[in-house]
C-alpha cells in the first residue's frame, strides 16, 4: 500500500482519485507503509465542542474565552478568517470579528470529551502521549498484526471513528518521529492527514524559519537570528564543534532536528510538568485585599489538581501581568514537594507582597499561581517540614470529598466571597 482513500478507507496505487469511490481525499506517499509515530491534534478543539453542542452557531464565529479584558482561548476556522487567533487580546478580536459569538470556556466539558478521545487512541495502542486536552503523539510500531494494517490505514480509521462517533475532527501527522509528526499534523487542518518521510525530513525543513524547531522560543530565535540562523538549513550546514560552543548541547540538538532526526520515544507516563491557574480581571486590580482573594482561590483550585493527580510541586509561581501586557513571573522553591492550598498560598502571598512593595498603586490586569517540579507525594503527601500539614492535607482533602458529592461550588474561602468579581479564568 502506498496510497489509501480518505473516505472510503480503501488502499491502492496512488491515483488523484480513489478507484473505489472517486474521492479526492487519497493520501499518498512512497514510505506510507513503514512510518508508525503519529501526532494527533483536536480541530479549534473548545470551538468544535461548542459548535457540535449548539448546532445553531454551525455558521458562525465563534471565540472561547471571556471579557474583553480576557483572551481568546480558542476560536473556530471562521473566526480565524477575519485574523482572529488564539491568545489574542479579546478586544482586539472583537474589533477584527465584532459579529463573532464569544462564549466562556467550560473545561470540565472538555476535558470529559478529552478523555473520550485519548480512550480511542488507546485502543489502537498504549503508547499515547498527551500533551494536552486536545493533541496527543502515538507510536503504533508493532501494530500491524494486531489491526490486519499499517499505523497509516488505522490512523485513518481512527479519524473517521472520531468524526462519526463524537461529531469533533482533528487532522494527524505521520512521520519517522515525535518533532516531524507534529508538524505534519499541522500542515492541513481541519481533517488532515499529512505525511514527513525520513528521506525528505532534510530537505522539508532547510528553508523553514528555526522558530518551527521545538524549544526554540522568542528569546532563542532571537539569538540565533543574531547569529546568522534565521532558517533550518543554515543549522544543519553548521559544524557541530561550533553550534556546541555557541549554543551548548542545546546546539547539539538544534543540529539533530535540522537534519530531521529526533530520538525520543512516545512516552505515555511522562510526568504533568506544571499545574497552574490564572484569572483576568475585567479592570485592572491595585487593591491588595482583592488581589489576595483572587490568590487564594486560585491556589485551592491548583491544590486540588495536584490532589486528584496524586502529584506535589516543589516550586510555586506567581504570574502578574501589568496594564501594559507586560508578564512578571516569579518563583520560590519549597522546603518540600506540596499539594496543600495552604503552603501554596503562603508562598504565592510572599511573593505578591514582594511585588507590591514596589508602589502602593501598583495594578495588574491578570494574576496566576501554578506548581511545578511536579512528583509523587513523600510519605502520602505531607510536607515534611510542615508539621501541621497532615491535618491540613486531611481538611483538605475531607473538603474535595465533599465537592464531589455535592457540587464543586458547595464550599469557597470566606475571604474569595467577600471580594468575588467577574472575571476569565484560565488553566
Amino acid at each position: 500500500m502506498k496510497a489509501l482513500c480518505r473516505d472510503c478507507l480503501a488502499p491502492g496505487p496512488p491515483a488523484a482519485r480513489c478507484p473505489a469511490c472517486g474521492s479526492p481525499r487519497r493520501l499518498a506517499h512512497p514510505e506510507l507503509d513503514t512510518l508508525s509515530i503519529a501526532h494527533i491534534d483536536c480541530d479549534a478543539f473548545y470551538a468544535s465542542v461548542e459548535k457540535r453542542d449548539q448546532p445553531e452557531l454551525r455558521d458562525r464565529p465563534v471565540i472561547v474565552g471571556g471579557g474583553r479584558r480576557g483572551v481568546v482561548t480558542t476560536c473556530c476556522y471562521i473566526a480565524r478568517t477575519f485574523g482572529v487567533r488564539s491568545a489574542m487580546p479579546m478586544f482586539k478580536a472583537l474589533d477584527a470579528c465584532p459579529q463573532a459569538v464569544v462564549l466562556p470556556p467550560d473545561f470540565p466539558r472538555y476535558r470529559a470529551e478529552s478523555r473520550r478521545l485519548m480512550d480511542m487512541m488507546r485502543d489502537l495502542t498504549p503508547l499515547v502521549q498527551p500533551l494536552s486536552l486536545d493533541e496527543a503523539w502515538l507510536d503504533l510500531s508493532g501494530t500491524e498484526r494486531l489491526h490486519q494494517a499499517p499505523p497509516a490505514l488505522t490512523l485513518a480509521r481512527l479519524q473517521a471513528r472520531i468524526e462519526a462517533e463524537t461529531g469533533l475532527t482533528v487532522s494527524i501527522g505521520l512521520a519517522s518521529n515525535k518533532f516531524l509528526a507534529k508538524i505534519a499534523s499541522d500542515l492541513d487542518k481541519p481533517r488532515g492527514f499529512s505525511v514527513i518521510g525520513a528521506a525528505e525530513a532534510q530537505d522539508f525543513l532547510a528553508g523553514r524559519s528555526v522558530r518551527l524547531l521545538p524549544g526554540v522560543g522568542p528569546v532563542m530565535a532571537r539569538n540565533l537570528e543574531r547569529a546568522g540562523f534565521e532558517r533550518i538549513g543554515q543549522i544543519a550546514r553548521t559544524d557541530l564543534k561550533v553550534l556546541a560552543t555557541r549554543f551548548g548541547d542545546f546546539g547539539l540538538r538544534l543540529h539533530d532536528m535540522s537534519l530531521g532526526r529526533d530520538g525520543r520515544p512516545v512516552n505515555p507516563g511522562q510526568a504533568r510538568k506544571s499545574i497552574s491557574a490564572e484569572t483576568t480581571f475585567e479592570t485592572d486590580l491595585s487593591d491588595p485585599a482583592e488581589l489576595d482573594a483572587h490568590l487564594v482561590r486560585l491556589a485551592e483550585r491548583v491544590a486540588r489538581q495536584a490532589r486528584a493527580a496524586d502529584q506535589a510541586g516543589r516550586v510555586a509561581t506567581l504570574k502578574l501581568k501589568t496594564p501594559d501586557f507586560r508578564i512578571l513571573t516569579r518563583r520560590r522553591t519549597l522546603a518540600a514537594p506540596t499539594q496543600t492550598a495552604r503552603t501554596l498560598t503562603g508562598a504565592a502571598r510572599d511573593l505578591l507582597s514582594a511585588e507590591l512593595a514596589g508602589g502602593a498603586d501598583r495594578a495588574f490586569r491578570l494574576i496566576g499561581v501554578g506548581l511545578s517540579d511536579l512528583s509523587a507525594p513523600e510519605d502520602g503527601g505531607g510536607d515534611l517540614f510542615a508539621p501541621e500539614d497532615p491535618r491540613t492535607l486531611a481538611a483538605e482533602r475531607a473538603a474535595d470529598a465533599i465537592r464531589a458529592r455535592f457540587g464543586p461550588g458547595i464550599l469557597a474561602p470566606a475571604r474569595e466571597l467577600a471580594h468575588r468579581k467577574p472575571s476569565r479564568e484560565g488553566s
